[in-house]
């Protein structure tokens, strides 16, 4: 004998697969397994369906239909969170909009400096179509091969590159998205200057799937670098990586694309997870910076330039020791260094990912206090800290101790380290989260850190836009 919810299951199913074709409306869970756990592993919930539409038009009439008939929608781009921000929740009751179909570059306009393309294009297959019309689309991120667009704006991801190009609310100029009733949105303008009234597009911007599904975006471009110098740096400490940033502002200005920081315990992680690979410098550094300058000019020589910051740094104590990438296959390895450090954590197990901001001017101390709290808790934890230097961004990262098992370290100390980690971010005038976003982790801490104002504002636009509280429910927004 059916139960009711099994007929209505089975309704909703036969709908949207009359909308995508049987093809894209998945139901079995080897098909939707992949769809309904998060990258890391910790999140794993239950869905009705995986629907793959082709296109914005049949977008509409999925979010349509599911906001007639109350169904809960999760919007995905290619399931990278790390907040848990994109796969449902357990009860089994919402619907999974997955854009990986949606994966066309529509225009590449180079006179304009545009990009537009659908939301489940790739990072990586964005950034080849600019290359190939001599442009750049700066954002980098480790994930490029697997993250798309549409998620990428829908978090306002950021990366090694914001010092010089500003994060995803810096690099969109326009973008479609979906309603949760269904209506579309269409804002595809490549113009950069558009006084006339708010600027809608940036509600979807950040706002994860909570207010709208984005099913396209028109993105600015850049000159292709045609010149470029990497240099691995080891430095003192963080305040010398700080001054050392000054200095590299002040002898090539905008040349300054990414500054990067890396601990001793980021670095033997990785080095032990690739197997092979040696540190680019010979002795043991606490800390060290990865820096990169680019320009468009063929006929300048960066790494004179980069030679000059070195130097100075060295005349004044801040650099201990340095390489510069003598070929680019040395700049690759330099970088996939850098690159691998979240991932290595990932296969290790066992990381308490803490994604703050700081202002530049507090990010030394902050870490102090930070390793301080931390290793009061747990002596033994491995300080994985790294990140986007520049922009004020550190990825504080507690790793377990080696000998300790992953759950049972997760298990103790994961709300303590985080809420001590956030709070210290927090008094120096910083964020809980830079660019990861709030999805499940950190939803319920927002109403720590956030005033009532803010809340309440954030709730107003919620309601505004989606009054069934249907799109992405439970997910950044903690509950009134």
């Amino acid at each position: 004998m059916t139960t009711s919810r099994e007929t209505s299951v089975a309704a909703t199913v036969a709908a949207l697969s009359d909308i995508v074709g049987p093809q894209a409306c998945l139901t079995a869970a080897d098909d939707t397994a992949t769809y309904t756990t998060d990258y890391r592993k910790l999140y794993h919930g239950q869905a009705i369906a995986v629907v793959l539409p082709a296109n914005t038009d049949e977008v509409s009439r999925v979010m349509a239909w599911c906001y007639q008939h109350d169904i809960s929608v999760v919007p995905q781009g290619g399931n990278t969170s790390l907040m848990g921000g994109a796969v449902p929740d357990a009860s089994g009751n919402a619907v999974i909009i997955n854009l990986k179909r949606m994966n066309r570059v529509l225009e590449v306009d180079a006179v304009n400096d545009t990009m537009t393309v659908q939301a489940g294009v790739t990072l990586h297959a964005a950034r080849a179509a600019a290359e190939e019309a001599t442009r750049l689309f700066p954002l980098r991120i480790g994930s490029e091969g697997s993250c798309q667009i549409g998620g990428n704006l829908s978090t306002n991801a950021g990366g090694t590159a914001v010092l010089r190009y500003g994060n995803m609310r810096d690099l969109v100029l326009g973008v479609e998205a979906v309603l949760p009733d269904g209506r579309i949105y269409s804002g595809l303008r490549g113009l950069r200057k558009d006084n006339t009234g708010y600027d809608l597009k940036q509600l979807f911007v950040g706002s994860e799937g909570t207010l709208g599904i984005i099913t396209a975006a028109v993105l600015k471009l850049m000159p292709l670098p045609r010149a470029s110098s990497v240099a691995f740096v080891a430095v003192a400490n963080p305040a010398a990586a700080v001054s050392l940033l000054g200095e590299a502002k002040k002898t090539a200005g905008q040349s300054v694309t990414a500054f990067e920081l890396i601990s001793r315990p980021a670095l033997d992680l990785v080095l032990a997870y690739l197997g092979g690979m040696k540190s680019p410098m010979e002795g043991a550094h606490d800390w060290m910076v990865l820096i990169e300058l680019t320009s468009g000019s063929a006929a300048e020589s960066l790494d004179q330039t980069m030679v000059q910051v070195l130097e100075a740094g060295m005349e004044s104590g801040l650099v201990l020791d340095a390489a510069i990438a003598a070929s680019g296959a040395d700049a690759q390895n330099f970088w996939r260094i850098r690159e691998e450090i979240s991932d290595a954590q990932t296969r290790t197990g066992g990381s308490i990912k803490c994604d703050v901001s700081v202002p530049l001017s507090r990010i030394a101390n902050f870490i102090a206090e930070a390793s301080a709290a931390v290793l009061a808790l747990e002596p033994s934890a491995r300080m994985v800290v790294y990140g986007h230097m520049g922009d004020g961004n550190v990825h504080f990262n507690p790793l377990r101790p080696a000998d300790r098992d992953s759950k049972e370290f997760l298990a103790a100390h994961y709300k303590t380290i985080s809420h001590a980690v956030d709070s210290l971010a927090h008094a120096a005038g910083g964020s809980i989260s830079a660019e990861h976003g709030i999805g499940v982790a950190k939803r319920d801490d927002l109403a720590r850190f956030k005033t009532p104002v803010e809340l309440e504002l954030m709730w107003q636009i919620k309601r505004a836009l989606d009054p069934k509280n249907l799109l992405n429910p439970a997910k950044v927004l903690p509950a009134q």
